[in-house]
Parts: C-alpha cells; sequence; structure tokens
C-alpha cells in the first residue's frame, strides 16, 4: 500500500471500527465549533462553506476532551510511512460544504469563483497568498493531509479532488528551484510563477481523481499532491450538518523535509 502511496499522491483506507469511535467523539465538538463561529468571515461562498481552520478542539494526538486519541489503521500507515518520528497534530480543520457549493461572493473575484468552480479551486497546501497582490510563498511545511468524514453524504456532495501523480512533478519543479537555497530562507522567496507553471502541468498531464467517503473512513494525500474541493453536484444530499470534513495537517520541525525523498 505504501508503494501504491508513493505512486499516485493518495490513499483510501477503507471503515475502520476505531475511527469511527473516534468520529462519533468528534462530531459533537465539530457541531459546536459551527455553532460557536460568530466570525462571519467564517462561511464564505455565499454561505455555502464553513471554512473552519483549527476549529477542532483536539490535542496533539488528536484527542478530544477525555476521548481517546486518534487511532486506526490509517494512523498506522502514517507512523510507518514515517519511521521513528512523531507529529504533534495541529487542531483539525472543519470543513462544511452545504449544497450549492460554490456560490459567488464578494469575498472572491470573479475570475477566483470561476476558478473554484471549474478548476476545483485547486492548489498545494502551505503556500500562501499574501499581500495585495496574493504572491505566494511557502509558509507552512506540512508532512500530509489528512482528511477524516464525520457525517453521512452522497458522493457527489463537494468531494475532494486529487490530481493522481502530482506530487512528483511538484517536487522535480520546487527541488530544483530551491536547490542552492538554505531550508530556512525558502518563505522568503516569491514561488507564485513556478506554483501557477507546475499546476498548469498537472491538470494537462495528471489524472483527476475524485475521493467521496464516508464516516468510519479516511484518506491520506501526499504534502505534495494539488487537490481541491469539486463542487455540489445537482442531486447529492447530505444530513442537517451538510458535508463534514476534519482535516489534519501537521508540520515539520524541519523545512528541509519537505522536500525530502518522495
Amino acid at each position: 500500500m505504501a508503494r501504491e502511496f508513493d505512486r499516485t499522491g493518495w490513499q483510501v483506507f477503507p471503515h475502520d471500527s476505531v475511527l469511527a469511535d473516534w468520529v462519533r467523539h468528534a462530531l459533537p465538538a465539530a457541531r459546536e465549533a459551527v455553532k460557536r463561529s460568530e466570525d462571519p468571515r467564517g462561511l464564505r461562498c455565499g454561505g455555502t462553506w464553513f471554512v473552519g481552520v483549527n476549529a477542532l478542539p483536539n490535542d496533539g494526538r488528536g484527542a478530544i476532551g477525555n476521548g481517546s486519541p486518534l487511532a486506526g489503521k490509517v494512523v498506522d500507515f502514517i507512523a510507518d510511512l514515517f519511521p521513528g518520528r512523531t507529529f504533534d497534530l495541529d487542531r483539525g480543520q472543519v470543513s462544511v460544504c452545504y449544497p450549492g457549493y460554490p456560490l459567488p461572493s464578494d469575498q472572491e473575484s470573479a475570475a477566483a469563483f470561476r476558478f473554484r468552480r471549474d478548476r476545483d479551486a485547486a492548489h498545494l497546501d502551505g503556500l500562501l497568498p499574501e499581500g495585495p497582490d496574493r504572491r505566494r510563498h511557502l509558509r507552512e511545511h506540512h508532512a500530509y493531509l489528512l482528511g477524516i468524514p464525520l457525517t453521512e453524504s452522497d458522493p457527489g456532495a463537494a468531494p475532494l479532488v486529487v490530481w493522481e501523480g502530482s506530487h512528483q512533478r511538484v517536487h522535480a519543479v520546487f527541488s530544483q528551484f530551491f536547490k542552492n537555497i538554505a531550508p530556512e530562507d525558502w518563505g522568503s522567496y516569491d514561488v507564485t510563477e513556478i506554483y501557477h507553471a507546475v499546476r498548469r502541468q498537472v491538470f494537462e498531464e495528471c489524472r483527476r481523481v475524485v475521493i467521496p467517503a464516508r464516516p468510519g473512513e479516511a484518506y491520506l494525500v501526499h504534502r505534495l499532491a494539488i487537490h481541491g474541493v469539486a463542487p455540489w453536484a445537482d442531486n447529492a444530499r447530505s444530513g442537517p450538518d451538510g458535508r463534514v470534513i476534519v482535516y489534519f495537517r501537521p508540520e515539520f520541525p524541519d523545512p528541509a523535509d519537505w522536500l525530502s525523498d518522495l
């Protein structure tokens, strides 16, 4: 399975009773996070997306309150990918999509909305847009992206999208760009042009894969993979909570590991 992940940059894990127990404990906390959010910026895309960054009150092991740490087959797989290493989990993102996602809003330009609708808002985590011109800089050095669905929803309810093999292209381009630059200085460089160029290459050469999942399942995405969220299909349904997924993106202590061997 690890070799397949290295090739594709993504992996789905089937229903796991251990993870399902964690989900049952996490869902009330996620609901509370959505309920208590008073920040109007929390809802985007015309009210169809609750961003929920760092909204889940978990500790570094993934435990919520007196609950158990995050565990299961996907956690074991991650441990095998990074032998001898442990990561403190970030507070999980509680990403909630609702029917109609995405709708236009005054929070993004018409061009940005079209890219979200037509290209799934495809992006690489850790490259943050800065300044009035939204120039991209590498600010976060994630080890992986772990998605854990908390609610039942149809496959067309704004599922994750990954461009298979895109991590290999991204690795090649950024390794060349940063070849003679110290890792601690990477963030000072504007990478907007090379990022857009490699993303265009990915659109042309890599297979777009839609990855729906249900509670008790999970998916892992390579840190360098281009990914996004598909629009909510017209006939797709979910429960009253919407499509709720928790994402974890722990970071490497050493930024050099972001471009370590695939």
